[in-house]
């Protein structure tokens, strides 16, 4: 969009990428409804596999700490009722504590057959010190300790939770040999940029071995850097891609805008840092965007932010980390729901120009 480009929608005109501000012309044009959804969350094929996934995931990371036991069981619960199905986890998450937690629930409270359960593995603690040990002994340990804490045999995603210094041909290896023995069904990668991914599925494809189904990978309007090369990658390579943070560490749903919540990541010392980086003048302007986009179409800052990642090109599902009932139904409430192009477009424009897969790349 040029300098002098307008968006009209709702109670919105996007001036420029710097400049947003309310219009006097208050023609709606209300999120598009999409039919045949209306009771169940949409399920959707992760990638090139048969792994079937909910259109929105739930992430662990901070269960057990951020997120009391009693406040996960019930998420859980509200999530499988709705139809969801995609949890996502780490061996790192708490020491493996999150893992434990979950499969405490798993014995009592869920069916382990209605969860898509997805872990990761290749951070180590050593010497009180958390490092990346990629190697096939440290990998194929990392899952053996997943599956027992969690109480199952297997899991449906298994990832590499980051790229290390072994040998890729290693870390493919503990792959192969994780799905082979039927401890996951099907394998994928985390953070991993593009030519990573591109590496280690072409390795798997050129020895005909266990294909990589999955990369995941932080993405929200916030931080659009997957769509430079990881996500053009992932689409070539028919994977699915779950963007983490997908409401941009919780900064996109204009909490911050007057203050600190208590309560909130940012009041909560050991993740402070992890809502800190967007927090700069540039953050707020999109932050701003997407709160007078909500205000235009009658939604929520949330709901509108987790809808331009959802529908973005190549998105599979994205991961989301809600820590009550309370912040997980709105989105829920929009699983039927699309935003206006002109409202992606404006979006687009205001966090950083054109996405260049729309109408060019695939959804997965």
């Amino acid at each position: 969009m040029t300098s002098s480009a307008r968006h009209r929608v709702g109670a919105l005109v996007f001036l420029s990428r710097d400049r947003v501000v309310r219009g006097d012309s208050y023609c709606r044009s209300l999120p598009h409804v999409v039919p045949d959804s209306l009771y169940l969350m949409r399920i959707t094929e992760l990638g090139n596999s048969d792994v079937q996934v909910s259109r929105l995931g739930l992430g662990s990371m901070t269960w057990g700490s951020g997120t009391g036991p009693n406040d996960v069981v019930a998420l859980l619960k509200r999530f499988v009722d709705a139809g969801g199905n995609l949890v996502d986890t780490a061996a790192a998450y708490g020491f493996g504590e999150v893992e434990t937690l979950i499969g405490h629930i798993l014995s009592h409270t869920i069916n382990r057959d209605d969860l898509v359960l997805a872990t990761k593995s290749g951070f180590v603690l050593r010497g009180g010190d958390r490092v990346i040990d990629t190697s096939r002994v440290a990998l194929l340990e990392d899952l053996a300790g997943s599956l027992r804490r969690m109480g199952t045999d297997h899991v449906d995603l298994w990832q590499v939770h980051a790229w290390g210094d072994a040998p890729i041909e290693e870390t493919m290896m503990a792959i192969d040999e994780a799905v082979a023995k039927g401890m996951a069904r099907a394998a994928g990668v985390s953070n991993f940029v593009g030519w990573q991914v591109g590496v280690a599925a072409t390795w798997q494809r050129a020895l005909h071995r266990h294909p990589l189904v999955a990369a995941q990978a932080e993405y929200s309007l916030l931080n659009r850097r997957a769509e430079l090369e990881l996500l053009p990658c992932v689409s070539d390579l028919g994977m699915g891609f779950l963007p983490w943070s997908a409401l941009g560490r919780g900064v996109l749903t204009g909490k911050y805008e007057s203050g600190t919540p208590k309560g909130s990541r940012r009041d909560s010392s050991p993740m402070a840092w992890f809502v800190e980086e967007y927090l700069d003048e540039g953050s707020r302007r999109i932050v701003k965007a997407v709160m007078t986009a909500a205000e235009g179409l009658e939604l929520r800052p949330e709901q509108v932010a987790y809808l331009w990642v959802r529908d973005a090109p190549g998105v599979t599902s994205p991961l989301v980390g809600p820590r009550t009932v309370e912040q997980l139904e709105p989105l829920l409430e929009v699983d039927s729901l699309e935003l206006p192009p002109a409202i992606i477009a404006a979006l687009d424009d205001v966090s950083g120009g054109p996405n260049a897969g729309r109408g060019v790349v695939g959804d997965n």
